[in-house]
């Protein structure tokens, strides 16, 4: 017999569900150092790794170099936008005719969020200005997501010898160079979190917004 989820049964974090994060929140409000040092552990990072970082993992390490480079660089694209709107505690909402104005921590338009990201957060703003990122947007993240593609010109290679995310002449984005990049910034953002009461209001905002 199949059973009937309820909202707090939803897994937003391994087995964490969304009644075990509204539970674990007034932990947070002290703004206690080790309870955000667990935040980060337990909802941000679990969630993180389980759903994005170890299955790209898993086609580093298997990979054959014919082509699991575009299912990586899309995942990487997904992680993207997440890490951002969770910087800014903002959350996706499709606008519809006659639906009401979006609220100040909504937004509509992926690419704001996803050329924020590249152009201000480090490492990728070595690489990254604003015309750069837009085009990086437009040409992989929305050829791999809508179209399964790069276009104008852009191609995937693994590994740049010189650590580069992007070589921006030749159009060519490294993917395990992006992937370091992504790992370097979750380092920063796990010990700028225990620490900045910004960065933690926008946190509590965008795991609420997990649990509606």
């Amino acid at each position: 017999m199949q059973m009937n989820k309820t909202a707090g049964d939803i897994h937003i974090a391994g087995a964490l569900t969304t009644d075990d994060w509204r539970a674990f929140r007034t932990n947070l409000v002290s703004g206690d150092k080790a309870g955000w040092e667990r935040a980060f552990t337990d909802y941000f990072d679990t969630r993180l790794r389980l759903r994005y970082l170890d299955p790209i993992k898993v086609l580093q390490d298997n990979g054959t170099f014919q082509g699991e480079g575009f299912s990586i660089a899309a995942i990487q694209c997904s992680i993207v936008e997440f890490l951002e709107s969770t910087l800014q505690g903002k959350s996706y909402r499709f606008v519809r005719k006659g639906d009401p104005p979006l609220g100040i921590y909504e937004y509509s338009s992926s690419s704001d969020i996803f050329i924020s990201f590249l152009v201000n957060r480090a490492p990728f703003k070595n690489d990254f200005n604003e015309d750069r990122a837009r085009d990086f947007y437009v040409s992989v993240r929305c050829g791999l997501l809508h179209e399964a593609r790069t276009k104008n010109g852009w191609t995937i290679w693994a590994k740049d010898p010189t650590d580069h995310i992007i070589d921006a002449n030749n159009k060519i984005i490294y993917r395990n160079d992006f992937q370091s990049g992504l790992l370097t910034f979750v380092d920063w953002y796990k010990h700028a979190l225990s620490s900045d009461s910004a960065l933690q209001e926008a946190f509590i905002r965008k795991f609420d917004s997990l649990c509606v």
